[in-house]
């Protein structure tokens, strides 16, 4: 790896802060809602806010990493505006109608898939492709981490020294990651033309909008003049990218199966309070639970990085949500055992399945298009776990166990729903875009 690339544990360490960040923020805007408007209600919808608006996000935030001649630079402007977009939201509450803080936290919430799919994308550039599955493995690795450090951060914090300063320190994590943001190569061949040109097939020389290419040493355009390459419409840009997920059927089951996968886990998240509350004594177990979760998927991760190819992804990709299934439905008995053993069992399998999603993403996604298959995936993900979570409140609030059944339900129509893709000539294979470069 050339010296002004970033090295793995640039990347690795700038992944980790910038998420780590995040899964700090959500709990502690929820505790600084709570605490500035004393409305529960105010608190879910401040959440539901930040996180829903990344399906807009993610599409245009892809697009433009693609046509970007330097994405990281992007991504990192992306970081410092989502951390500024949080200490805005932390400076409205109750201070400015809600309704203003709430369309603030729609805004920053656009940013949010450059934390996830944004910062993955670029992990080819970062790595030699030989190295490719092990750095992948360790990328969700990630997650876990972040998962398990930042509500345990957010409650720690909140509690020594107030909810505001957790969501201080939440958006200084995420902003300390924007110097690992911009020190992430830039594309190289094709991809380095610039910003948002059309490629040309090798050996053609590009030719003006609505003109046609022609061989290497022809004559294109008029004696004197300079070919050139028009700007594609980002418009544009973001339809290729969300016909690249769904025009590839292995990119389609794929992320079809982990949106249904993320709004069990929706679902299920909404219900620890609940859960901790009445099988184990206290609402606060329910973040203790959550953290036994994130360490078994770290573990199971952690596993995966020394066997990186022990398992297929695509196989990993519609067997995780069986055994998630099967865990949430465990957790429905109240019982306290079968509860804690319920949640290790299912960060077992989300673990796992995150790797598995983010192997079957590279392996796919065609190269111009890459941050676009990245950033859309996270922001149907984003979505769908925000669809489960508003759901889990009305269901959990009529009854617990019902919610955790209906968690189980939708995270077992993941496997069904990844056959159920298929090509007319039967069910989708792993096979590559025709448009990979």
């Amino acid at each position: 790896m050339a010296d002004r690339h970033p090295s793995l544990r640039t990347y690795l360490a700038g992944a980790l802060t910038a998420r780590t960040g995040d899964d700090m923020a959500g709990p502690a805007l929820l505790l600084a809602a709570l605490a500035r408007t004393g409305s529960a209600t105010s608190a879910s919808s401040l959440l539901a806010a930040v996180t829903v608006s990344a399906a807009v996000g993610g599409p245009v935030l892809g697009a433009l990493l693609d046509r970007a001649a330097r994405p990281g630079r992007l991504l990192a402007g992306a970081l410092l505006l989502y951390a500024a977009g949080l200490a805005v939201i932390l400076g409205g509450l109750g201070r400015v109608p809600f309704a203003v803080t709430l369309m603030v936290a729609v805004m920053a919430g656009l940013l949010g898939p450059a934390l996830s799919g944004g910062w993955t994308a670029q992990l080819p550039r970062a790595v030699p492709g030989e190295r490719l599955p092990r750095a992948n493995a360790l990328d969700a690795m990630t997650f876990g981490v972040a998962g398990l450090a930042g509500p345990a951060l957010a409650g720690g914090v909140a509690e020594a020294s107030g909810a505001p300063t957790a969501v201080v320190v939440a958006a200084v994590l995420i902003a300390a990651a924007a110097p690992a943001a911009w020190r992430l190569p830039a594309p190289a061949g094709p991809a380095a033309t610039p910003a948002g040109s059309v490629a040309t097939p090798a050996g053609s020389v590009a030719t003006p909008a609505g003109s046609v290419a022609t061989p290497a040493g022809s004559v294109a355009t008029p004696a004197g003049s300079v070919a050139t390459a028009r700007p594609a419409p980002l418009t544009g840009l973001v339809a290729s990218g969300v016909r690249a997920v769904l025009g590839s059927p292995p990119l389609a089951r794929a992320t079809l199966t982990s949106v249904l996968s993320c709004a069990a886990q929706g679902l299920m998240i909404a219900c620890l309070p609940l859960l901790g509350e009445r099988a184990l004594g206290g609402a606060g177990f329910g973040a203790a639970l959550l953290s036994c979760a994130a360490l078994s998927a770290l573990a199971a991760n952690a596993v995966f990085a020394r066997h990186p190819r022990a398992v297929a992804p695509d196989t990993v990709l519609w067997a995780a949500p069986l055994l998630q299934a099967a865990a949430l439905a465990l957790a429905a008995t109240g019982r306290p055992v079968a509860v804690v053993v319920a949640v290790i069992a299912v960060g077992v399998a989300e673990g796992p399945q995150l790797t598995a999603l983010f192997a079957v993403r590279h392996r796919e996604a065609p190269d111009r298009l890459r941050s676009q298959v990245f950033t859309t995936g996270a922001s149907l993900k984003i979505t769908g776990f925000a669809v489960g979570a508003a759901a889990a409140g009305p269901l959990a609030g009529w009854s617990l166990p019902c919610a955790l059944l209906v968690a189980a339900g939708t995270a077992s129509l993941a496997a069904p729903a990844f056959f159920a893709v298929r090509t007319s000539d039967g069910p989708a294979r792993p096979v590559r875009p025709a448009t990979r470069a």
